[in-house]
């Protein structure tokens, strides 16, 4: 019987996300973005289907490879306009007791200090449901217009997400003990200043020596989510990622990304088999497969092909634009999503630009599965036996309805086959996904920051310096008179 299969809603904070041109469709709700009634209407349909999580992506900038300009991103509505998401969390959390909120955040864009805090706000506001995807960012115009000039080259993007990561773990596992904050109100004392501790960090990129501004949140570090399919960022995600998102468009790219990454993660220390690993896949489910079928042919009538070419192209760096339409996809090298273009030139298919905008009209670069909620069922089923894979990033062709389908349909199969869960665990989100406790297990490298001042002292040993001591009185010192 195949292990329990996992949902994820793969979503944006957009019109346009992995469908350009469904919001053409007169049942689609996407437009509907800017209002805080389609995110909660949302997240109550997927707490009723048991999902982990909605997984909100993100981009910063917009995709003008494409022709070379950003017109047809802007025409079709593909991922621009986008407004943030991590202001979503706590609308969703207000209105679900147990959905987990995956937020995205890139590491070229945002100083780690500032975006700590933000990330221990929106933890303490879900009570502990908030998980950080962390991507490193693929276009050139959000780079641009930062004041950056360019995007780092691709391997320099993880070096810097590597630094950026370790800060963020400095503050949240290092800054405040457990038992800083007292809240005496008899003594007068809320916090303990000797238990709050500068971090120190002084490093290649970032120069962070201070406290962390939040008290601990229920997770401190927020669930981690990473989703790079290329050497380095399967490297990064085996050693920092507790939750792996993969786009592999076929079964055996999904079982070999599976199985190297767990082998990774094995040799950095951890269990390989508390990784959790999600692929994207769009639905579309019916009563019956015929139904379903003419469900998919009636959006496929909705497609935008520019739309489609316009997310390709600013994937994979190629501006496929400039070539005919039967014109055959080449490799070519960029510093974009490295493994977005491996996928489409290599293996056995040979892909035209036509046959790609089709292909990606509807799901991005994930596979579409089409049938009754039994045909689905059998799919997963299949998929997670002969790959290993955990579960599955859902994206939407119509909002809400794909999803909806999906919790009215499929879901119920499932758990009618005993291979979907039919409530929620207790606790954090953490908690609910491994079974364990709310905080990072002491395997991860984010608990060797945990005693912040042994962490400064064999710094400073190793650099021949001796070692600044924060002691009670020197911390007392700082704070102003009454």
């Amino acid at each position: 019987m195949s292990k329990t299969i996992r949902f994820n809603a793969f979503e944006m904070n957009c019109v346009g996300h992995q469908s350009p041109g469904l919001w053409t469709h007169p049942r689609d709700r996407s437009w509907q973005y800017k209002d805080l009634a389609y995110w909660t209407d949302l997240a109550k349909i997927l707490e009723r289907g048991v999902f982990d999580a909605i997984f909100i992506a993100d981009v910063i900038g917009y995709y003008d490879v494409y022709k070379g300009s950003n017109y047809h991103a802007l025409h079709q509505a593909a991922q621009i306009p986008v407004n943030d998401p991590l202001q979503l969390a706590a609308p969703i959390a207000m209105v679900t007791s147990h959905l987990g909120i995956g937020i995205t955040a890139s590491t070229s864009f945002e100083h780690p200090y500032t975006f700590a805090r933000r990330l221990s706000t929106a933890d303490h506001h879900t009570q502990g449901r908030l998980a950080w995807n962390i991507v490193t960012s693929y276009l050139e115009s959000g780079a641009k217009n930062i004041g950056q000039g360019g995007l780092r080259e691709h391997h320099d993007r993880y070096e810097v997400a590597t630094e950026y990561v370790e800060v963020l773990y400095k503050l949240f596992e290092g800054s405040w003990e457990d038992g800083a904050v007292v809240r005496d109100r008899e003594r007068r004392v809320f916090t303990h200043p000797e238990k709050v501790h500068e971090i120190g960090h002084k490093g290649k990129y970032f120069e962070v020596p201070g406290y962390h501004l939040c008290e601990p949140s229920p997770q401190r570090t927020p669930v981690l989510f990473q989703a790079g399919a290329s050497g380095p960022g399967k490297t990064f995600a085996a050693q920092h990622a507790e939750c792996v998102f993969v786009a592999a468009p076929s079964q055996a790219l999904l079982r070999d990304y599976v199985a190297d990454v767990r082998r990774q993660a094995a040799l950095a220390g951890r269990d390989p088999h508390k990784l959790l690993i999600y692929n994207l896949v769009t639905l579309i489910v019916g009563e019956t497969d015929a139904k379903a079928l003419a469900r998919f042919e009636e959006y496929q009538r909705h497609v935008s092909y520019d739309g489609s070419l316009v997310f390709m192209s600013g994937w994979t760096g190629i501006d496929f634009g400039q070539y005919l339409p039967t014109d055959t996809v080449k490799r070519v090298q960029t510093n974009a999503i490295h493994s977005a273009v491996d996928h489409l030139s290599g293996g056995d298919k040979t892909w035209t630009i036509e046959t790609l905008a089709e292909w990606g009209g509807i799901g991005g670069m994930g596979p579409v599965f089409v049938g009754s909620a039994a045909t689905v069922a059998d799919i997963l089923q299949e998929w997670v036996d002969a790959t290993g894979v955990d579960g599955f990033n859902l994206a939407y062709a119509v909002a809400h309805e794909t999803f909806e389908d999906i919790v009215n349909l499929l879901v119920p199969e499932l758990q009618r086959r005993g291979v979907y869960p039919r409530d929620y665990a207790p606790g954090t989100l953490r908690e609910k996904l491994f079974g364990a406790g709310a905080r990072l297990p002491d395997e991860h490298p984010a608990a060797r920051f945990r005693d912040i001042e042994r962490v400064k002292r064999d710094l400073a040993a190793r650099a021949g310096e001796p070692a600044a001591v924060q002691t009670p009185d020197a911390a007392a010192a700082a704070l102003p008179l009454e």
